[in-house]
């Protein structure tokens, strides 16, 4: 996007006749020190606010009109509800725990626990019975805490996994397992974002010669991002936002900041090299490039917001910070920007300009020439690109057919964590479904007893513990220990067995409710809950989008084939994950597929594909609208955005595969999930696919019938 761009120079439109991005761009390049300081005041402001209130971030689980819910709603009417969780110290002896020197060392042990905060009362392994495995190796004491373990602070379970270690000694080996054990293993996100904008200054700096060019792209997006994280940690003591909201802000904020400032940094780059002023280039720059960004962006929302339908909890909270966060960093892009182009304009035109000079004065092909040639190669056979694309991305797309939904558990957690260690010691003592038992919660106490000894010989339990009235004696709970690990398929069978065919019965013979509750049923009923308002989700979000477009490009066809081509991406995206996450592919420990991960990627993939789709398209109707050739088009919107477009999804790829290092199975997905669908979109649909398509369509892609055009509002993305 340099020299080329002199065939086509654009002259700047009268002020009068300046839209409003040239217009706030104008103003911004004017007041850069004014700009650039409310900035830092806002990013100021809004931490002190976040450090003074800290976090109030709190997971909402609750999905109403699903049998587990209903479960959980019965314990509560009978004074059961969830006052405190616990957790397990596991010991583990080869020669046996019940050697007279390990029971007073672990005596010893559960009594200093028992004086900890947080600690309402501890069960030694030697009181509860069954709480010692049939060989002896291997026990556990259930310590009960005063609050629920999301409640529960990080340095409270710490100090009793210390204390527990206490006991360590003789062949003796103490671990921490359940959920409040988990956070001791999680990590943050720091070196997953430092590497990610590391290697985004490095694939910058390549790009524009200077440090300083390339570190402005990434001063936007961390002025944004801070600025809404920020926002957002006040917000969570009003709003239900849950723990893992911010690193998936930042991981999406990042690569998005940086891609909308990189877009209009290269065409402020072109600009100065055909000889504009340092603020009419920045002027031109926002007044073409701008536009691109705010579709860009609202598509991007648009997809976000649409998770707001699905209803769920903790994913309404993720999906409307996310939304913010892509708002403000399209509000940096159009304004923090140009007061930094404003800044260093004259530096950026001496820089740019003498770099193209001698681009030329070495008789160095234009820039744009490679992926000219590479859209004429297509455009010569455009069905063997699409019919090549096709396989490539089917071959992706199958594995996610047998994706199977749920949530991690400590089985999935690093294999050096205390609640790794822990899960599979007591897996080894007792069995794999002692860590993901079923609560079963019956109205009737007097039929508990009965289908505990009904649900001993069902096939696939392996043990019943007998039942637990509730505090008011008016109902009951059961303990059914699967015979299959939590996460296994089997298991997952087992709970649509006994819902489906084994409790009906038992409810029809004794007059009883009966309800399968519990973590294992409601990640059942969770994914059900996401399978059954999918495709409402995707109408609203696939359909607004495709409105937009229509609005945008004043097309049908061009707007249809951008929706496909990005579910196909989102397809090959969510394949791949199967084949790592699911499938154990290159070592990763296999699980199912976070329940709500799939929603979530398809609302944020589906976004970030659509701003790729509008940065190339919107150059190709430019070209199309000066010269109303179909093929030149694609061949002149390829090499002005191709370099771009291949640098900011590095960049993307770059900070989403930067959090395949965090210690977070959610996080781990998160990225590799986004950073294959950005590859695909960029390398297959954006070179291969895309300009088929076009060359096959030729002028017919930019036609709209005229009663629809009437209706639609006209967004122009070009000049006039």
């Amino acid at each position: 996007m340099t020299l080329t761009e002199t065939n086509h120079q654009e002259d700047a439109r009268p002020p009068s006749k300046q839209g409003a991005f040239a217009r706030l761009a104008g103003f911004a390049h004017r007041r850069r020190w004014l700009a650039l300081i409310l900035w830092v005041a806002v990013l100021g402001g809004v931490w002190g606010v976040a450090s003074f209130t800290g976090d109030g971030y709190r997971n909402d689980f609750s999905l109403p009109g699903t049998e587990s819910q209903r479960a959980a709603d019965l314990l509560s009417e009978h004074g059961a509800a969830r006052a405190g969780d616990t957790v397990e110290i596991v010991l583990h002896r080869d020669t046996g725990l019940r050697d007279p020197a390990v029971q007073q060392r672990v005596k010893a042990m559960l009594a200093e626990v028992s004086t900890l905060p947080e600690v309402g009362q501890v069960r030694s392994p030697y009181d509860d019975q069954g709480a010692i495995s049939k060989d002896g190796t291997i026990g556990f004491a259930t310590v009960v805490l005063e609050v629920a373990s999301d409640d529960m602070p990080k340095d409270d379970t710490q100090r009793i996994l210390d204390t527990a270690k206490k006991a360590e000694g003789g062949g003796l080996q103490a671990e921490l397992g359940g959920d409040a054990a988990r956070v001791l293993g999680e990590g943050g996100t720091g070196s997953a974002e430092g590497i990610g904008l590391l290697a985004a200054l490095v694939i910058l700096v390549l790009m524009f010669g200077t440090v300083i060019a390339a570190g402005l792209p990434i001063i936007i997006a961390l002025f944004a991002v801070g600025s809404t994280v920020g926002v957002i940690i006040a917000a969570s003591h009003v709003f239900t936002i849950a723990e893992w909201t911010p690193p998936v802000m930042i991981l999406v904020g990042l690569g998005v900041g940086i891609d909308y400032a990189l877009l209009i940094f290269a065409r402020y780059r072109a600009e100065l090299v055909r000889g504009a002023a340092p603020e009419q280039a920045t002027v031109n720059a926002l007044d073409a490039a701008g536009r691109s960004v705010f579709f860009a962006g609202c598509t991007v929302i648009i997809a976000l917001l649409g998770l707001v339908a699905l209803g769920l909890g903790s994913l309404q909270g993720m999906a409307l910070s996310v939304a913010l966060t892509v708002l403000v960093t399209m509000l940096a892009a159009l304004t923090l920007l140009p007061a930094l182009l404003g800044i260093f304009g004259r530096r950026f035109a001496r820089q740019f300009t003498t770099r193209a000079e001698r681009r030329q004065a070495k008789g160095k092909a234009p820039e744009g020439t490679t992926w000219r040639r590479l859209a004429a190669v297509v455009q010569r056979r455009p069905l063997a690109a699409l019919v090549t694309a096709g396989v490539l991305l089917g071959a992706l797309v199958f594995p996610a057919l047998s994706m199977r939904l749920g949530f991690s558990d400590a089985g999935s957690d690093a294999p050096d964590t205390t609640s790794r260690q822990a899960y599979d010691l007591l897996s080894e003592g007792f069995g794999p479904g002692f860590n993901g038992p079923l609560l079963l919660v019956t109205d009737n106490v007097p039929a508990a007893a009965a289908a505990a000894q009904s649900l001993s010989s069902t096939p696939g339990i392996r043990t019943v513990a007998p039942p637990m009235p509730t505090p008011d004696g008016k109902a009951a709970t059961i303990l059914v220990f699967p015979a299959s690990a939590p996460q296994e398929k089997a298991t997952s069978d087992l709970v649509g067995t006994l819902r489906d065919d084994v409790l009906p019965e038992l409810s029809a013979r004794h007059d009883a409710q009966y309800l399968v509750g519990g973590a294992t049923a409601a990640a059942e009923d969770y994914a059900a809950k996401v399978s059954e308002r999918l495709p409402l989700f995707m109408a609203i979000v696939v359909g607004l989008s495709i409105l937009l477009l229509m609005a945008v490009f004043r097309s049908i066809l061009v707007p249809l084939k951008a929706a496909i081509l990005n579910l196909l991406s989102i397809g090959a995206a969510l394949g791949a994950m199967t084949l790592v996450f699911q499938d154990g592919w290159f070592g990763v420990e296999s699980g199912p597929i976070e329940a709500y991960l799939p929603v979530m990627v398809f609302a944020i993939v589906f976004g970030l594909s659509m701003d790729y789709e509008i940065f190339l398209i919107s150059r190709i109707h430019e070209e199309w609208t000066r010269s109303k050739d179909p093929s030149h088009a694609v061949r002149e919107g390829l090499a002005h955005t191709g370099s771009v477009i291949t640098a900011a999804a590095a960049i993307m790829i770059a900070i989403f595969g930067a959090f395949m290092l965090s210690p977070e199975r959610l996080l781990q997905q998160t990225g590799f999930g986004m950073a294959v669908a950005i590859f695909v979109d960029a390398v297959i649909i954006r070179c291969l696919i895309v300009p088929a398509a076009m060359e096959l369509m030729g002028s017919r892609a930019w036609w709209l019938p005229t009663p629809v055009a009437r209706m639609l509002p006209k967004l122009e993305l070009e000049r006039s």
